[in-house]
């Protein structure tokens, strides 16, 4: 009979600097499956919030209509900033589709919804998970809407929005319109996404601001 042979690791041995290398190794394999698995559900997120918003209608009358999404907010009876800067930005810009203020009203903590927006019949509905992740972490997003049959052709970008100082403040929701004949890609559409926001950031004084009556 073959005898087993057992040995243990005394503390400060080779051996013992072996079991603590492998610990070692173990954990950082643990953390990069975490981390990887968060990947994974974050891109999850967007195909799927990239799904719900290609579900669109086109009505005769040519506006782009939405899936139902909940409401969570009411606007003041007041004509806001918001709504003005978001009016007469969409006049300034013919290459404009839509655009879509999104964040978190005053008084109104941990709601996020559309605020002002091109298509007015939109604000007060809950802002997706995506667009969270813009609001509270500052991300930016660049959809192209490669090989979705958006129609009409459409190209679209959530960056942060800003006030005067630089803050972020919410959410601003670029849509460019891009036919077949233009060729454009997200080269020429991200700065000039980063533009608007700008210009509309030049234009709010804070965030409160934006909610204020306007004549």
């Amino acid at each position: 009979m073959r005898r087993r042979r057992f040995s243990s690791a005394v503390p400060g041995s080779k051996c013992d600097e072996t079991w603590e290398q492998r610990t070692s190794l173990v954990n950082q394999e643990r953390e990069q499956i975490v981390e990887t698995l968060a990947r994974i559900a974050f891109g999850a997120a967007l195909c799927f919030s990239a799904a719900t918003a290609s579900a669109q209608a086109v009505p005769a009358n040519g506006t782009v209509g939405t899936a139902a999404t909940p409401k969570n907010w009411t606007a003041p009876s007041h004509r806001m900033l918001a709504q003005a800067l978001v009016d007469e930005t969409m006049a300034k810009h013919p290459e404009l589709l839509s655009l879509t203020l999104q964040g978190e009203p005053p008084g109104h903590k941990d709601v996020h919804t559309m605020f002002a927006g091109s298509f007015p019949e939109r604000i007060g509905k809950k802002s997706s998970d995506v667009d969270s992740l813009v609001i509270t972490k500052g991300y930016s997003i660049l959809d192209p809407r490669w090989k979705m049959n958006d129609s009409p052709r459409k190209s679209t970008y959530l960056l942060p929005l800003r006030d005067k100082a630089g803050q972020n403040i919410g959410l601003a929701v670029i849509v460019f319109k891009n036919p077949a004949a233009t060729n454009k890609t997200e080269k020429e559409f991200f700065p000039a996404a980063a533009a608007i926001r700008d210009e509309l950031a030049a234009r709010t004084p804070s965030h409160a601001a934006l909610f204020a009556p306007i004549q």
